[in-house]
């Protein structure tokens, strides 16, 4: 449960409080501006139309008062919308300031314009800081001080950016400044009313990790928030903020990382693993926190950086290069041996075992062949575990953090056969009567676990001659190889297949069907299921392309050895089959 330091509806006149010590800190590296003409327009129509409208919530943390007596809040959600407020106030100074020109004995003209300019800039230092500070992402920082400077607000380091018209703050600009150029001063003036008159919540928190719940709990507006920018944005700001380095150096090491690890998906489960691989290391180690879980994430990072903000970057780093390679490509610096084991445990689904394999390269990577080992190890632990569906999915992340706690206490010794005898306890493990009973029966049920049990029978098995890559995808990203039921397993059963299994009985061949359609004996491999589909034994056996090449059960694979010669297909067929694939697949995950 997040804690609230202070939470209420504000007008947007007291959060851009001329005379308030306050300012909105975007992390130099969130996300950039983004907002487009959808948005302008909405925000614009808006206040346009109603008087004390609702603009939605802002969370920020409350960091205390800097050395100059100013309040800044770190922004976590808002910033869009505090940025584009700022540049709606910007352009009415604008249009303003030249009507005074026009008008230069109008007090309240200028007392406007001067409420408007310590809306933009601190009034307490005499307007030589801003009251919104952007982001740096895609030169908005830069963008927005360019932007202020030739307004006469700021006194800008930089010149104009090049490109900077074409950027999303200048296009802000102008936009706005279409919409109320034709307007009259008066007009501008209840415009600027009612804008102030707008509000906003504002939630302030203590920290990222009350932030961030809170960030969970009320936005469904965009791009979610997530745990890496979090995380992020506080590495960034502790290392910048203690001279740890300089904020550019350390942006670029965070790239590193997400080079490594360019997923997002990939990139949270690292940070949990990360946490559970090493958290036997006392300065790792969270009192009260067995392993990281996404709710608990940001709370053992923050605990983490603020310990030691760069020894935790570069750790992070230095281990994203070993996570990274867990996601096989085939240039890998692994090895082949041990590329093959890592792209097999990542089609078998075995990521929660990265863990322990992030544990073993980081602290014993040395041993080529312990590390090659365990990773057969793993690759067969997974399949019968998704097979028998035990050990339960919950139990995982302690399994393997108690396996790495195993072989700390075993570290100077530390060998393959007593990481196989830990995993495969049988406490841990699926006993062989289980496993081979779970080949047996429907294994279809799981369709991922019994493509990859096909796939392993078939690559056993390979020739020179016929090595087909069985994890090819098309262009829409589906596999090309996919199961193919011989006895097909549609509702309505074609009467070739009821003449074949229940010698012209409907209903006898329903309930075959619903006994044997998906036995590991009922299933092949095919790179043309399309072509297949429903027809008869004969007809599919026999199937070729326009070039007369074998697409059907005639075309080279071992898998189809038992079908290419057969002129029927019967249930003691699928029996038999059944039989002999169970055993194979049997031995070829033996532990």
């Amino acid at each position: 449960m997040a804690v609230i330091q202070s939470a209420g509806n504000q007008k947007i006149a007291a959060l851009f409080n001329p005379d308030e010590k306050i300012k909105y800190e975007i992390p130099k590296y969130q996300r950039e501006y983004v907002w487009g003409k959808r948005e302008w327009d909405n925000l614009y129509d808006d206040v346009y139309e109603n008087q004390d409208h609702f603009l939605g919530s802002m969370i920020c943390i409350n960091r205390g008062l800097d050395v100059l007596d100013i309040k800044p809040l770190e922004i976590i959600d808002g910033q869009q919308r505090l940025l584009t407020i700022s540049i709606l106030y910007l352009v009415i100074y604008a249009q303003l300031m030249e009507a005074r020109k026009w008008a230069t004995d109008d007090e309240d003209l200028l007392t406007t314009t001067v409420n408007l300019k310590y809306r933009l800039l601190q009034k307490s230092d005499g307007g030589k800081t801003l009251k919104v500070v952007p982001s740096y992402q895609n030169k908005n920082f830069r963008d927005y001080c360019s932007l202020l400077y030739e307004n006469g607000l700021f006194r800008s380091e930089n010149d104009r950016a090049p490109f900077a018209g074409n950027r999303r703050i200048y296009t802000a600009f102008r936009y706005f400044q279409s919409k109320l150029k034709e307007e009259s001063t008066e007009q501008v003036t209840e415009f600027l009313d009612r804008l102030n008159s707008a509000s906003m919540v504002k939630i302030e928190v203590a920290n990222h990790a009350d932030a961030f719940t809170l960030f969970e709990s009320l936005n469904n507006r965009g791009i979610p928030l997530s745990p890496m920018d979090i995380i992020k944005n506080k590495m960034l700001a502790e290392l910048e903020r203690g001279n740890v380095m300089e904020v550019d150096d350390a942006f670029d090491r965070w790239n590193r990382l997400i080079t490594h690890i360019p997923e997002y998906r990939d990139q949270e489960r690292f940070l949990r693993q990360y946490y559970n691989a090493f958290r036997y290391r006392e300065e790792i180690r969270f009192p009260g926190i067995s392993k990281a879980t996404r709710s608990k994430l940001i709370t053992i990072y923050e605990t983490l950086i603020e310990k030691d903000p760069g020894e935790t970057l570069k750790e992070l780093v230095r281990k994203a290069e070993i996570y990274g390679s867990f996601s096989v490509s085939f240039d890998s610096r692994n090895g082949e041996q041990l590329n093959n084991k890592l792209f097999d445990l990542q089609n078998v689904g075995g990521a929660p075992g990265y863990t322990l394999l992030l544990y073993l390269l980081s602290e014993h990577g040395e041993k080529e062949d312990l590390i090659l080992n365990a990773s057969k190890l793993l690759v067969k632990y997974f399949i019968r575990r998704n097979i028998t569906d035990f050990p339960g999915t919950r139990d995982l992340d302690k399994i393997f953090i108690d396996a790495i706690d195993f072989c700390e206490s075993q570290r100077e010794s530390l060998s393959m056969e007593t990481i196989k005898n830990f995993l495969t306890d049988r406490k841990r493990f699926a006993p062989n009567e289980r496993f081979r009973e779970m080949l047996a029966g429907d294994i279809y049920d799981n369709p991922e676990a019994a493509r990859f049990v096909l796939t392993k029978i078939e690559e056993s098995h390979f020739t020179r001659e016929n090595k087909p890559n069985f994890w090819e995808k098309d262009n829409n990203n589906n596999l090309v190889w996919t199961i193919e039921h011989i006895f097909p397993k549609g509702e309505n059963i074609p009467d070739s297949w009821v003449e074949a299994v229940a010698d012209g009985d409907k209903e006898k061949a329903k309930l075959l069907q619903d006994q044997w359609v998906h036995k590991l004996g009922n299933l092949t491999l095919t790179g043309y299921n399309q072509y297949l589909s429903t027809f008869s034994f004969e007809k599919k056996r026999d199937r070729t392309d326009s070039k007369e090449n074998y697409i059907g059960y005639k075309n080279g694979l071992f898998l189809n050895n038992d079908l290419k010669d057969k002129n029927s297909w019967t249930i003691e067929d699928i029996k038999h089959r059944t039989k002999s694939l169970v055993d194979l697949a049997f031995d070829l995950f033996q532990v």
